[in-house]
């Protein structure tokens, strides 16, 4: 995937390590091919809940 800004790639991977962080799933840094589809997706998961929490807390 290919990130539109470009300056942004390192704080994305830190907000991908967090939510891995909050669903118990040990990222590692580089390749992480080995993860199951349901760690994949608890990671992409509690990062769209992150960022729907941090949009509705912005329009408060």
């Amino acid at each position: 995937m290919k990130n539109v800004v470009p300056e942004a790639k390192e704080a994305l991977n830190r907000f991908k390590m967090q939510a891995a962080s909050e669903v118990g799933v040990n990222l590692k840094q580089g390749y992480n091919g080995d993860l199951t589809s349901k760690e994949a997706g608890s990671v992409g998961g509690q990062m769209v809940k992150n960022m729907i929490k941090s949009y509705e807390e912005s329009m408060k």
